[in-house]
Parts: C-alpha cells; structure tokens; sequence
C-alpha cells in the first residue's frame, strides 16, 4: 500500500499528490512514470513523475481530473492508500552532454511533466527558458516552482488574462527570432500544441522531444496500445518508418519524427466513455 502524504488542489481540474515509495523515488529521473491502481478492481493508469524526493523517499503526481481512476483518486486525502504504485518506467529524458541552453515548453497540465525537465536541466548548470501555456489566468499551475528552476518564465494565455496573450508556439517564435540560440526543444503538453511546436523548430533543424502519452495499459511493451509511429508520415506503411512503443522505448521522441495525426487519432478512442464516466459521477453526487 502506498500512503498519500500530501495533497494539493492546483485548480478545479488539476490535483497534485506527493506519495510514499522510497523504492520509486531512489530510482526515479526525469521523464519517467509510474502506473497506479487504486484497488483491485482499479484501472492502471500511467502518470508522469512530477517530483521525487530521495531523502524522504516520495514521488509527486499531477494529474488532471479526467475519467473514473482520477475522479475516484482526486476524492482520497492525506493519510489514505492506494493498493499499487509501479515504476519508475520508461526512459529517462536525455540530451547530449554539450547541450548548453535549452527551451522548455509546456502547456496546460502538461506543465506538471515540463517542470521536473527544467527542473533536472537547470540542476546541471544548463541555461533554461520555460514557456507555460494555459487557457486562462484560473488554471495557472506551478509558476513559483518553474521560476525557481529556470532562467526565464514565459506565461501564456490563450485569452490574455494573465502573461503574454497567444499561443507557446508565438512565444517560441519570438523567442527564436530574440536570437536565442537553443541547443534543444522540449515541448510537452496537448498533442496539437506539441506538433504545431514541432513545425515551429522544423526549418531551424532544432534538435525538438516530445513526450507522448498516448493508451498505456501494462507499461511493459507486452499489450501494444501504446504503439506510435516514428520516423514516417503514413500510418504503419511509412518508408523507413519504426514503429515503437511509448512505455518502453519513450515517452519522449524526436519530435520531427512522429506522426502525429495518427497519435491524435488514437488518443481520442476513448473521449465518449471519459465523457459517459463524468457524466455518471456528476449523478451520483
């Protein structure tokens, strides 16, 4: 059993909890992530590693309140358990040893996986901008703690009511017409704002990762749901394409290489149950 030993409420839709897993946190990097089950008749749903700290021997999670696993989740408090916590999985985030400045991207929840990237990045002595991007002022999540890890911090809203008003992609593009001349692109956040990232590097030949997190089912390569193409353009026929799964070959990947539109594809098989679960829970309260 792993106890939740601190929770916080970043938004209406987005929960932060730290849990005990000493085995975990001794191992864990950035980029990698944990699948979790409530109890035994639970769902296994992967979640990025936000933060892990080796001394106390815990792991954050962010997520966002989303289908049945994280609505059930989002209602335990401190002091509760939960039946399984499996990880670290995946790769860890890697960037050649003479990479010198880097620009982090994240937008929405995905800043909760931006930021342990800043975060280890900016421990290595690498000069780090972040770009957080959010629909509005209300969902802002983690500024403080991307402040804290990072040169530079560029907040965007989509509405303008807080920071820059646009999209990261604008704001990447300003950036890099600034003359800043990154080593390397890290984008994490909705699939469509990680591959209109992509299209902004593209003709700068910037080195660009992205961190998919497309179906995951057991995290070990064994079922295939989490299966994305890289290094091609059509689905399963691309010449000199690679298929390659999430859980065990990524979560990140050369940007340039992935077909996205296939990705989007896939992880919207499941948007009318999630929406059918939401609707089931607002009933019941």
């Amino acid at each position: 059993m792993f106890r939740i030993v601190q929770k916080r409420v970043l938004n209406d839709a987005v929960v932060l909890m730290e849990f005990e897993a000493p085995y975990i946190a001794k191992k864990a990097q950035a980029g990698q992530f944990i699948i979790f089950r409530i109890d035994e008749q639970g769902e296994r749903i992967p979640l990025t590693i936000a933060d892990y700290d080796r001394e106390n021997g815990t792991i954050t999670i962010i997520f966002q309140i989303v289908g049945k696993s994280t609505q059930h989740l989002a209602t335990l408090n401190e002091g509760d358990t939960i039946l399984d916590l499996v990880g670290p999985l995946g790769v860890p985030t890697h960037l050649d040893p003479d990479v010198k400045r880097v620009c982090v991207v994240g937008g929405g929840v995905g800043c909760a996986i931006a930021y342990p990237q800043a975060k280890a990045l900016h421990s290595r002595g690498i000069y780090v901008d972040v770009i957080a991007g959010f629909r509005s002022k209300d969902i802002v999540i983690l500024e403080d703690e991307f402040k804290a890890v990072c040169n530079e911090l560029v907040l965007c809203t989509d509405d303008g009511s807080y920071g820059k008003k646009g999209f990261v992609t604008n704001a990447l593009q300003e950036l890099i017409d600034a003359g800043r001349n990154y080593d390397a692109v890290i984008a994490i956040g909705p699939v469509p704002m990680m591959k209109f990232v992509c299209k902004v590097t593209e003709p700068y030949n910037l080195k660009t990762i992205v961190s998919l997190n497309p179906i995951m089912i057991d995290g070990t390569g064994m079922c295939g749901g989490c299966r994305v193409t890289v290094g091609g353009k059509i689905r399963y026929a691309c010449v000199g394409g690679e298929m390659k799964f999430a859980c065990v070959d990524g979560p990140d990947f050369d940007g340039h290489q992935v077909d996205f539109d296939e990705l989007m594809r896939r992880n919207g098989t499941y948007r009318e149950y999630e929406q059918h679960c939401r609707l089931m829970a607002q009933a019941e309260k």
